[in-house]
């Protein structure tokens, strides 16, 4: 991994790892409900607003100070929780809105770079690292399981988690211990 990108990892990871902290999550899967409640961020299906475009299956819109996420609940709850944590990942990230004061995600191949950095924010927020650690788990099925994503999802963590495992450098980040240490309780009860 080239230097530049290992930086950018490096912010996006510890973003995640922080937002954990803050808002105090402690089991899988992570309650994005719970998260936009404290964070005054409200969630709202498409089939209430028909806001989403075809292509479209989420977005963030900020409207006087209030920030509002969009999701297409047509698409499975696994999906859906991820195009949720990816629009958090846009706000928490402090990434730059349109004209029209909103971020738009449509699921494309080439996303650009706030797309990509948004997507690596959502799969270390809902699956992070040291907890799947703490439970020893290896397998998409399992992580999908545990973390209530998509086995598309899930795969990409699973491909992760095997590069992590096998370089064994968990809890080198005085924020990656917090993480584990609000998680302990919980390994402790899954074990």
């Amino acid at each position: 991994m080239e230097l530049r990108n290992y930086g950018r990892y490096k912010n996006i990871r510890n973003a995640s790892w922080q937002a954990l902290i803050d808002f105090n999550i402690s089991q899988l899967p992570v309650s994005l409900k719970n998260v936009a409640s404290q964070a005054n961020i409200k969630i709202i299906p498409n089939s209430s607003c028909n806001i989403l475009n075809d292509n479209q299956i989420g977005l963030s819109l900020s409207i006087d100070d209030e920030w509002y996420i969009i999701y297409d609940d047509t698409c499975t709850k696994e999906r859906s929780r991820f195009t949720i944590a990816h629009e958090l990942g846009h706000i928490f990230l402090g990434h730059s809105l349109t004209d029209s004061g909103m971020f738009r995600t449509v699921g494309t191949i080439n996303k650009p770079e706030e797309e990509q950095e948004a997507d690596m924010f959502a799969i270390r927020f809902l699956a992070p690292a040291c907890v799947l650690k703490g439970l020893d788990l290896h397998t998409a099925k399992k992580i999908a399981d545990a973390c209530c994503i998509s086995m598309q999802a899930a795969q990409y963590r699973a491909n992760r988690m095997k590069i992590l495992y096998e370089r064994n450098k968990f809890f080198l980040s005085p924020l990656e211990r917090q993480v584990y240490r609000n998680f302990e309780e919980y390994i402790k009860r899954k074990k």
